[in-house]
């Protein structure tokens, strides 16, 4: 690539001249250690559940997350963990069941879901409203 690469002048005589390309290394992605199971995390979490009762919760270090419909307790600790680089002590998953909805006047539904809440070690923390 024509942006990373530069060219050195190599003398090897007085009369010849001649150019080598060389390659620079970027340092920038050494420092970088990824989570053993940060990638889970991108699967299973869907969304923060941000509601007036989980807002609370936060307060008692509980944080809740809609996750997949076949997430597990462990997948979920797992995913939580990696992300967000916490301990997490206990979890608790409840199936969100579809609701009936009616669009004009034919009925359908919305969707399920599942719904994890998760209790951290005391002392850790989860940033959800950084720019907030």
């Amino acid at each position: 690539m024509a942006l990373i690469e530069e060219k050195k002048e190599i003398v090897v005589d007085s009369k010849d001249v001649v150019k080598k390309k060389v390659k620079k290394s970027s340092d920038d992605n050494k420092n970088v250690v990824a989570a053993p199971h940060a990638g889970i995390a991108y699967k299973v979490l869907i969304e923060p559940w941000i509601t007036e009762k989980t807002h609370k919760a936060i307060a008692d270090n509980k944080y809740t997350f809609k996750v997949i419909a076949d997430a597990t307790k462990k997948l979920v600790k797992l995913a939580i963990e990696g992300m967000y680089n916490v301990k997490v002590e206990k979890i608790t998953v409840v199936n969100i069941q579809s609701k009936k909805k009616a669009y004009g006047r034919h009925m359908g539904k919305k969707a399920g879901f599942k719904k994890a809440t998760v209790t951290l070690k005391k002392g850790d923390k989860i940033e959800l409203f950084q720019g907030v």
